[in-house]
């Protein structure tokens, strides 16, 4: 009896959590905000610059920071 109230309140904690993720509308009047400079990934060119540079440079590769691989840069 325990296991499957466990389950069924697994579940609908499950279902409630996904629904509420669902209902995420952005209104006209709300996207002034999310347009902003500083809601942008890269909000300072200069900055983002200087760290692919950095991370490169440690990193002996460069190109396609959205995957793992490439050189460590050991000598």
């Amino acid at each position: 009896m325990y296991k499957k109230i466990t389950f069924i309140s697994f579940y609908l904690l499950l279902i409630t959590n996904l629904s509420a993720c669902s209902d995420s509308n952005i209104k006209p009047w709300e996207r002034d905000q999310l347009s902003k400079k500083e809601m942008q990934f890269n909000s300072d060119k200069i900055n983002s610059a200087m760290d692919s540079h950095f991370y490169y440079s440690k990193e002996g590769s460069s190109g396609g920071q959205s995957f793992s691989g490439g050189g460590c840069g050991c000598n």
